[in-house]
C-alpha cells in the first residue's frame, strides 16, 4: 500500500486490494507519519462500528484505517461460484497490514480478532501489537447461537427501517434506539423497497457454519505462537467470553494483558465506547519503541505480501 493510498480526507473512503484481487472499502483517519492502527470489525458488522474510536484515536495523533470485511458493507462480495472462508477473511488481513509501510497495531472485534490472531500466527510481525475485542480462542457455543439467530430471524428483510429499529431494539435493550442515519449504515435497500442487512447471506452457512470444536483447536494452535504484545479486552456481560475462556488464553499467551469493562456484552466498543476507547488509548500510549522493535526483529515486515 503506498503512502498516497492512505492521502484520504478524515473519513473519507478508500478502496484496498485483499487476496484474491478483492477491493475492500476503507475509511482513513488521523495524520500521516502517524502511527498506524487497523480496525477490523466483527461478523455482520460494518468499519462504522469503529467511528468514534477512530475519530477519538486520530485526534491522539494515531493513524487509523477501518475497513469493511469481504462480503460486508462496500466491499466486494464473492462471486456466486467462490464460497467464503476463513483462509480468505485471514488473507485479506495479511495483505492489507503487509502492505503498509510499518506494522500497524490491529485492534480487532470478535470475527475480526480470530483472523487476526491466525495472520499473526501465520506471519509473525505482522502486528506491531493486538487489540482482542471480546474475543478468546474458544467461545461459549450458546452466545453465538444466539446472535446467529438473531441475524437469521429476518431472510426477507425489513418493510421500513422504523421495523428494523424495533428489532434491534428488542435484541440490545440496553442500548439507545437506532436512528435512521444509523441505520442506513446497517441496511442497504432492496430493489423492493424493503430494508436487508449489509452483508451477505451466504456468510451464515459458509463462514460461520461448521465445526465449532475444531475451530476452536485451530484458534487455540495459533494463539500459542502469538509474540506481540497483545491486549485483551472483554466485556462483563459478554454471552461469548467467560472467564474460563479468558483464563486459557492467558495461559496460552502468557504475556498478554486483560481488562474487563464490567457492565459491557459482546458488543464492548458500541455499549461503552468511552470506557473502550480510553482502555485502547492507554494500552497504545503505553507500547514502547521497544515493542516495535522486538516485532519488526522476530521477522522481515511482509510489504507486498499476496498470499
Amino acid at each position: 500500500m503506498d503512502d498516497d493510498t492512505l492521502q484520504a480526507l478524515p473519513g473519507e473512503p478508500i478502496r484496498l486490494a485483499g487476496a484474491a484481487s478483492a477491493r475492500l472499502a476503507a475509511s482513513v483517519r488521523g495524520r500521516a507519519g502517524g502511527i498506524p492502527v487497523l480496525l477490523a470489525h466483527g461478523f455482520g458488522q460494518t468499519r462504522n462500528a469503529w467511528d468514534s474510536t477512530a475519530a477519538a484515536l486520530a485526534e491522539a495523533g494515531y493513524r487509523s484505517i477501518a475497513y469493511d470485511a469481504r462480503g460486508h458493507g462496500e466491499s466486494d462480495w464473492n462471486d456466486p461460484a467462490t464460497a467464503y472462508s476463513g483462509e480468505q477473511f485471514t488473507d485479506d488481513l495479511i495483505v492489507i497490514a503487509g502492505e503498509m509501510e510499518e506494522p500497524p497495531v490491529l485492534v480487532a472485534a470478535s470475527m475480526g480478532g480470530l483472523f487476526g490472531l491466525l495472520a499473526e500466527a501465520r506471519w509473525p510481525g505482522l502486528f506491531r501489537a493486538m487489540v482482542l475485542v471480546d474475543i478468546t480462542p474458544r467461545w461459549d457455543t450458546s452466545g453465538v447461537e444466539r446472535i446467529l439467530a438473531f441475524m437469521t430471524a429476518h431472510p426477507d428483510g425489513f418493510d421500513s427501517l422504523q421495523i428494523a429499529a424495533d428489532a434491534i431494539s428488542a435484541y440490545l435493550p440496553h442500548r439507545p434506539r437506532k436512528s435512521e442515519d444509523s441505520l442506513r449504515r446497517l441496511l442497504r435497500p432492496g430493489a423492493s423497497g424493503r430494508w436487508y442487512w449489509h452483508w451477505d447471506p451466504r456468510l451464515i452457512c459458509e463462514l460461520a457454519g461448521g465445526d465449532a470444536a475444531q475451530q476452536q483447536a485451530v484458534m487455540v494452535e495459533a494463539a500459542r505462537r502469538i509474540r506481540c504484545p497483545v491486549l485483551l479486552v472483554s466485556g462483563g456481560r459478554s454471552d461469548l467470553v467467560t472467564p474460563q475462556t479468558v483464563a486459557e488464553f492467558l495461559s496460552l499467551v502468557p504475556h498478554a494483558r486483560h481488562v474487563q469493562l464490567p457492565d459491557a456484552t459482546h458488543m464492548v466498543a458500541g455499549d461503552d465506547n468511552t470506557a473502550f476507547t480510553a482502555t485502547v488509548l492507554h494500552y497504545l500510549d503505553a507500547l514502547s519503541p521497544a515493542d516495535a522493535t522486538a516485532t519488526s526483529n522476530t521477522t522481515e515486515h511482509v510489504t507486498g505480501a499476496r498470499p
